[in-house]
């Protein structure tokens, strides 16, 4: 495959990218043509189709195509002129070359959180992530692909298996440091904390907002989630399930950052720790990484309120 990264001016091209965007257009002589943003993991690329002939199939945003391209450069940018396009077959291409993905090793992050369960001593809260980690292979199979937001922190194929196993093992550090904390309930509430997720997003590649996920949120999808799952296994008493579910809905810590609940009990406040570390820890990675300012120091980052410190920079 050739990744836009590697495209050069004046290459001829005849590869398959995803459409990220598609805008019908009109030149000022009044001609239609489509102005398309096309993607693969290493990038985007402007392209345009101004000639809407027969080889121009119907397509639209959101879908992998194969396109016959040639490569020239407008105002300093790469751009593609358009000449052939119709929608990729499923068995022509592979999804993880069109976007971003954990560099994480899936499966063995999934074995680890495996591990973790197995940990899990009180036999109702060990059933009830087993019914969702090994025994639901539709869960199993979105819960490693999701990505874990839409834009700000692990936006990309596996970004939630990879949030979650960070958020699971920061807050079992954390339990193992406090005499008294229930050990079972912070494993629990940490790998639960996020899969309202699965249904607040469409799957990727498109990982758009769902009529639910606007209207609802993934903190409440979720405590619905766990919440029916409970009463559908029974055996919870009173104090297991508020404690649980208290957990879900205190994560984000504060009122003004979406949390319906503050955290009232240790393991509330371990959960909301430890996924607020990643959070923030990961923001902060890629700004460095994709910030292109000279010197030690970023551009200011409005998510962080801050300038980041780049230590080695000259």
């Amino acid at each position: 495959m050739r990744y836009i990264q590697t495209l050069r001016e004046g290459e001829h091209i005849i590869e398959h990218y995803f459409c990220k965007d598609k805008q019908k257009m009109i030149t000022k002589a009044g001609k239609n043509y489509f102005n398309v943003t096309l993607q693969d993991k290493t990038g985007t690329l402007n392209a345009k189709i101004w000639d809407l002939n027969a080889q121009i199939h119907d397509f639209n945003k959101n879908q992998i195509v194969k396109v016959d391209a040639q490569i020239s450069s407008y105002q300093g940018e790469l751009q593609a002129n358009i000449y052939r396009l119709r929608v990729s077959r499923p068995e022509e291409y592979v999804l993880s070359d069109y976007i971003p993905q954990t560099s994480k090793d899936v499966e063995k992050l999934y074995k680890q959180l495996l591990q973790r369960i197995h940990e899990v001593k009180d036999e109702r809260y060990s059933k009830l992530l087993r019914t969702f980690f090994l025994e639901d292979a539709s869960f199993v199979r979105k819960f490693k692909e999701h990505p874990a937001a839409k834009s700000v922190h692990h936006n990309y194929l596996g970004g939630l298996i990879e949030h979650t196993s960070a958020v699971v093992e920061t807050a079992v550090f954390l339990a193992d440091s406090y005499p008294g904390v229930d050990r079972d309930l912070v494993i629990t509430g940490a790998m639960l904390h996020d899969i309202g997720k699965m249904q607040e997003l469409s799957e990727m590649p498109v990982a758009e907002y769902t009529d639910e996920g606007q209207l609802l949120g993934h903190i409440i999808i979720g405590y619905s989630m766990v919440d029916q799952r409970m009463k559908e296994l029974g055996g919870f008493t009173d104090e297991q399930r508020e404690a649980l579910l208290h957990i879900i809905l205190a994560h984000h810590g504060e009122l003004e950052f979406g949390s319906p609940k503050v955290p009232m009990t240790r393991e509330a406040m371990i959960v909301h720790f430890a996924d607020n570390i990643d959070a923030k820890l990961k923001v902060m990675q890629t700004f460095v990484e994709e910030d292109t300012t000279e010197g030690h120091w970023t551009a200011f980052s409005r998510i962080l309120n801050r300038n980041l410190y780049k230590p080695g920079q000259k």
